[in-house]
């Protein structure tokens, strides 16, 4: 019988810990909700910075994302992980935002943490992130950045956007299709190559 790796235990202890965090918070322990925010307060701001182009907005909408799941955590159910309910709150969140603003702002920088899940052999990866989400609609920068980025399953992702994962296989699909067809990035990184990234 194979032990699980130590990868797969640690997320498992943090998916308890997590989840014991919660039961205190549903039961008035508002120290345990600190606990929480500590535990993804640098990726939702990451999400939202990506999305809202700006520190600002990202600091603003971070603090309200956490607001609105801490007034709505008596509705989080255990069947789904609670980072994905926390990124549909997120998701929603910054699509509203984005309708105030009355268009789209360009993602342009991830944290480099981030960024080398896409681009880990390139020079210059800022510049080649903004020109690569350039050519991306709202619709397509959401699905690499948690396809790519977040490491989401077409099936989470659907939870989060209210979306078919057969259709989103499909937009992912196409997508990638125009990555590839992307004229070269000036320095020599083609948008090609980066697709294959994907």
């Amino acid at each position: 019988m194979e032990r699980p790796s130590p990868g797969a235990e640690k997320i498992a202890y943090n998916s308890e810990v997590i989840e014991s965090a919660i039961d205190q918070v549903k039961s008035g322990d508002k120290q345990a909700y600190a606990f929480i925010i500590r535990e993804f307060e640098k990726k939702i701001y990451t999400y939202c910075y990506c999305i809202l182009k700006s520190r600002e907005g990202a600091e603003d909408a971070t603090q309200d994302i956490f607001i609105k799941a801490y007034q709505n955590i008596d509705r989080y159910e255990k069947q789904a992980p609670f980072s994905r309910w926390l990124y549909k709150i997120a998701y929603y969140h910054c699509l509203d935002q984005i309708r105030k603003q009355s268009r789209w702002q360009q993602l342009v920088s991830l944290y480099r943490e981030r960024q080398s899940l896409l681009f880990s052999s390139y020079d210059n990866t800022e510049q080649a992130v903004h020109e690569l989400l350039t050519h991306l609609n709202r619709e397509e920068r959401n699905i690499l950045l948690l396809k790519v980025v977040e490491q989401y399953s077409f099936e989470e992702i659907g939870q989060i956007m209210d979306c078919k994962p057969a259709t989103l296989r499909q937009k992912y699909a196409r997508l990638r299709k125009k990555l590839t067809k992307q004229k070269k990035y000036e320095g020599g990184v083609s948008h090609g190559e980066m697709a294959k990234r994907t």
